[in-house]
């Protein structure tokens, strides 16, 4: 997999191509999968994701219509591509750049993208300072994400400035080809709840055109402990009992105090991230370190009373 970024000087837009020789999700002899579970090799492919049920439902759903299509193909029925564009709704940190990044690389393996690169972009990718600029920078963003996602976080800032903003023409170029390039071509916008709705509204037939709109939950405090220990496992890490007891009283506390600038799983990666600094100070002092010790990030390591530093 390689990575490209362009900077631009009000924004940025962020490339991931995905390797080519990667498995092929559709590539399976689908006749292994008699008496067996079909959909195993999409549970494994998404078995990072912590909760999600409603998106691993629809992934099957979109996985079961391509094979179903192919028997109707062979048996010389009719069948019609699959509108994939999305509309993601939750607070920062529930997974949605995460999730749609991981789309683009499971549409490619399933052959429902001929490129499977992931492009995220924001408001000042899009709009422009002039008239006409608007519409070219749009039409340039869709071309360089065909054959993969175009992934706009944040979206419903092209209509933050009303009627005579020119983010109202973004919009428009924007649902213009998402019919005209439906079929090589993902949209996937995203932004917290309550924006999004209203969003929603102020493009006569905008929702329509987004067969899925998936809303992204607030994480509790068992998946967000779930998400500690999977961090710190990829990072060859654990967690002693004592840090779990005490990450766990300080998630309840979050909770029950309804903070608006809690960040969810984004929160957790920078605890983890402070963590194993504060345990390198700490093992610093020690003359012999063996290796279950540069594993184990225990309490003390868990520096929360710095959390305001963290977030």
């Amino acid at each position: 997999m390689s990575t490209q970024r362009i900077h631009h000087k009000n924004g940025k837009i962020n490339i991931v191509l995905h390797d080519n020789n990667a498995t092929n999700l559709n590539s399976h002899n689908h006749a292994e999968h008699a008496g067996k579970d079909p959909f195993a090799h999409i549970d494994k492919e998404l078995s990072t994701f912590v909760g999600m049920n409603n998106l691993k439902r629809k992934i099957k759903e979109i996985y079961a219509t391509i094979i179903i299509n192919e028997k109707r193909s062979q048996m010389g029925l009719s069948n019609t591509n699959q509108v994939l564009h999305m509309l993601f709704k939750g607070n920062p940190g529930t997974g949605k750049t995460t999730v749609a990044r991981k789309l683009a690389k499971i549409y490619f393996d399933m052959k429902l993208l001929s490129k499977g690169h992931f492009i995220e972009a924001e408001r000042a990718d899009l709009v422009g300072e002039y008239i006409g600029q608007t519409a070219q920078k749009t039409r340039s963003l869709i071309q360089k994400a065909m054959g993969g996602i175009l992934f706009i976080d944040e979206a419903y800032s092209l209509a933050r400035g009303g009627e005579r903003d020119f983010g109202k023409e973004a919009i428009d170029t924007l649902v213009k080809h998402m019919e005209d390039s439906g079929d090589d071509f993902v949209l996937i916008l995203a932004g917290y709840p309550y924006e999004m709705e209203r969003f929603l509204t102020l493009n006569p037939g905008l929702k329509s055109r987004f067969p899925f709109i998936l809303d992204f939950p607030d994480y509790d405090v068992d998946q967000l402990l779930e998400i500690a220990r999977q961090m710190a496992s990829e990072r060859e890490y654990q967690l002693s009992k004592d840090a779990e007891w005490k990450l766990r009283n300080f998630l309840y506390k979050q909770e029950s105090m309804l903070n608006d600038n809690f960040s969810n799983a984004r929160f957790i990666r920078n605890v983890i991230e402070h963590s194993i600094r504060m345990q390198a100070v700490r093992l610093l002092y020690k003359e012999i370190i063996t290796p279950d010790e540069l594993m184990l990030l225990t309490g003390n390591d868990l520096k929360l009373e710095d959390i305001e530093s963290i977030w």
